[in-house]
């Protein structure tokens, strides 16, 4: 029995059947002819096929209802069906359950194949199974390096990764492990930001239900949160750098209190733990347990590129303990991760133009003793016509070639005057500030992240350099010129995520030429910069 020739019999009911009454409806708004038997009937074949119809008891009874009273016979006669019997009630209550000999028979009398699962062989006695929540073997080498050294005094380190290598994620796997050990026990996450606080708590929620061991509360301590600390005994709790540098100035005491909880403190963006403001506070809650350890995470593990003294003093309060990359037959981590797939190369490309921009002696001078550029000589770059031209064009050029570029103005302005343009121009584009509403800011990240086509630029300032992960973008225009190796390596590190990690083999780095100011091009020797000043040192 051809099973075609037995489709070709059905009519409008048993279509509704098939593909349902709705699904028939919409096809006739459309066309008319979309409604037509033929037109159903061939739609049934690509979307069902024999299988679906015979595997599927409701469809199977309709089908096996067309065939002739002589074929009915003979169907039920193979399957075992008493000459007596009504062969259609017969085939009716009959079973044909999965694999089963009934289930053979049915199929070789429409002269089909049984369904592929059918032949396939048996299932290996061994089979991989695939944590939720797995770490690259340089991560757990990482994690287990830092472990290692925080077990011993003065139990502080550096755990030193570079951007888009997941610090994060191998911090929580230190985290996590640490919960478990010891039982109960207080973690506390320093971030300098809302964003990074966001992140943490959110990643961490994430990890413990992979590689938890008992229900634990998390707490948010940035913004307008305020746990009551009186009340936690086990945990992680999330906090701002601005949040426990105000207790440090207004309510010793609260600082005091959380000191004497936490047995373990990580410190996002450790380069900023001996900025004045924060390490007063920092040295108050280690005082209070000498068990306390103390975990920072750098991707860069200094604070200038040309001030020896503040990356003297921060190699100094991790004891020189600095945790890297095991990358054995390389240099240099980030050759390392390239070449693995787990980076992606980075090709950088000035963006040069004719500058407008002139700057006296007086800022100048100003440049030289800043840690980084002023805001209002940026907010100045970012009018320069001149220069903004030059980057309109260039964007344009990049989004033929490049779905998601991230774009770092020199101002809030800078950010909106950029995207406003380009979106003037035809093009995809928003702005991102500290100052856009959170909720707009949530939107805009996720179209930035989403599946869409259509090439986009995200335009920001201030948000964004760190704890922002969108694997697709494969360009970066820096046109927010710094000082900060620090701050240019994060900017980088917005695209060079690799294959390994969802992202691209290769990422373009544009960064604005100014003539008069200073910049980086290179990633692989931010990294190494700092080495010399971690070498152990005899008093």
């Amino acid at each position: 029995m051809n099973f075609s020739d037995l489709l070709s019999r059905s009519d409008i009911h048993d279509f509704q059947v098939f593909l349902g009454n709705n699904c028939i409806s919409l096809l006739s708004l459309f066309d008319s002819k979309m409604s037509s038997p033929t037109f159903l009937r061939d739609l049934v074949k690509k979307t069902l096929g024999p299988e679906g119809i015979l595997l599927d008891k409701q469809k199977r009874t309709v089908i096996l209802s067309l065939l002739r009273p002589r074929e009915a016979s003979e169907l039920a006669h193979a399957l075992g069906g008493k000459p007596s019997e009504d062969p259609f009630e017969f085939l009716k209550t009959t079973r044909f359950s999965v694999g089963s000999e009934n289930e053979r028979i049915l199929f070789s009398f429409f002269k089909l194949n049984l369904p592929l699962r059918h032949l396939t062989p048996p299932a290996a006695g061994e089979e991989d199974t695939v944590p939720e929540y797995q770490l690259f073997p340089y991560q757990r080498r990482a994690s287990s390096d830092a472990q290692n050294i925080l077990l011993n005094s003065p139990f502080r380190a550096l755990l030193h990764m570079p951007t888009g290598s997941g610090k994060t994620r191998t911090a929580m796997d230190i985290i996590c492990s640490r919960l478990r050990q010891f039982e109960p026990s207080v973690c506390l996450w320093l971030a300098s930001s809302e964003e990074l606080c966001d992140q943490a708590f959110d990643e961490f929620k994430k990890a413990w239900r992979f590689l938890g061991n008992r229900k634990l509360p998390a707490y948010r301590f940035w913004g307008g949160h305020n746990p009551d600390l009186k009340k936690v005994k086990d945990g992680l709790i999330v906090a701002s750098f601005q949040k426990v540098f105000r207790f440090s100035n207004n309510d010793l005491k609260k600082l005091v209190t959380l000191g004497s909880l936490i047995s373990f403190i990580i410190l996002d963006e450790a380069h900023q733990a001996i900025a004045p403001q924060y390490k007063q506070a920092i040295d108050t809650l280690l005082v209070q347990r000498k068990e306390t350890s103390l975990l920072g995470l750098s991707a860069t593990p200094g604070r200038t590129w040309n001030d020896i003294t503040a990356d003297e003093r921060l190699a100094v309060f991790f004891a020189r303990r600095k945790v890297s990359l095991y990358t054995p037959d390389f240099q240099n981590p980030v050759t390392f991760l390239v070449s693995k797939g787990y980076l992606a190369k980075a090709v950088f490309e000035p963006l040069l133009y004719k500058s407008g921009f002139v700057l006296n002696k007086t800022d100048l001078a100003r440049i030289k003793d800043s840690l980084d550029i002023p805001t209002d000589i940026l907010e100045r770059i970012g009018e320069d016509q001149i220069r903004n031209i030059a980057i309109v064009q260039r964007a344009e050029e990049l989004l033929l070639k490049h779905k998601r570029i991230i774009l770092f103005a020199s101002s809030v302005s800078h950010a909106h005057l950029i995207s406003n343009v380009l979106v003037a121009k035809g093009h995809a584009s928003a702005a991102v500030t500290t100052k856009t509403n959170s909720d707009m800011r949530a939107h805009i990240i996720s179209d930035f992240k989403g599946e869409s086509e259509k090439s986009m630029v995200l335009c920001n300032y201030g948000v964004l350099t760190t704890g922002f992960d969108a694997p697709r973008t494969s360009c970066v225009i820096i046109a927010r010129p710094t000082k900060s190796l620090v701050l240019y390596s994060q900017m980088v590190g917005r695209a060079i995520r690799g294959p390994q990690a969802g992202g691209n083999q290769k990422a373009l780095i544009v960064t604005v030429n100014d003539p008069t100011l200073p910049g980086f091009g290179n990633v692989e020797a931010a990294f190494v910069n700092w080495e010399d000043v971690w070498t152990f040192k005899k008093s």
